[in-house]
């Protein structure tokens, strides 16, 4: 696992020695930052289930500002900070240890708002739509935000849910990808 491009390209990162994570791959997280920028001109950065913390160090190396990342058990948590130390940018990332639907109402009660999100639940709990509405009913997001589901391949999201459009949706075998347009104003 390493980062695949951008201002920390290269840099190899540890994995959550635990068996209750799953890590996104190589191949499926170039194809997020492909069907997504694969560059950015700032922003702030979301993963609520974060694991390693691979996805947000990678969207940071790619341009975005700084990342909020959350993950709820002590062996992700301690990667995630490892990770961060091997590229030398503390100062770029929050990691939040707990509960995500507690840590999205904190996050909100913050005045935070974020520009890019990525969800990515352990497979047998997902809640991807309940958690859209969360985010936004919250009011955590900015206006055009772009938002990464990553599901298992019997997971079918709808392409549309109130404010939200999905403009891409890839298959990697037991991996779906579905990206997200949020349109505050917009009312399905």
């Amino acid at each position: 696992m390493r980062i695949v491009s951008g201002k920390y390209g290269g840099i190899r990162l540890t994995p959550v020695k635990s068996d209750k994570t799953r890590p996104t791959t190589d191949k499926v997280k170039e194809s997020l930052f492909s069907m997504t920028g694969p560059y950015y001109q700032g922003g702030k950065f979301l993963d609520l289930f974060a694991g390693s913390g691979a996805v947000g160090i990678e969207a940071v190396s790619r341009g975005m500002d700084s990342a909020v990342l959350v993950d709820r058990q002590y062996q992700a948590i301690k990667a995630i900070k490892e990770n961060i130390a091997k590229i030398h940018a503390e100062d770029r990332f929050e990691v939040i240890k707990g509960n995500a639907e507690v840590i999205l109402k904190q996050l909100a009660e913050d005045g935070v708002k974020f520009d890019m999100v990525f969800l990515d639940p352990p497979y047998k709990l997902q809640k991807i739509t309940e958690t859209l509405a969360k985010l936004k009913s919250l009011q955590l997001l900015n206006d055009g935000a772009t938002v990464i589901c990553e599901t298992d391949d019997h997971t079918e999201l709808p392409d549309e849910l109130d404010g939200f459009q999905a403009i891409k949706q890839k298959n990697y075998g037991l991996t779906n990808l579905t990206i997200y347009d949020y349109q505050a104003g917009n009312k399905q």
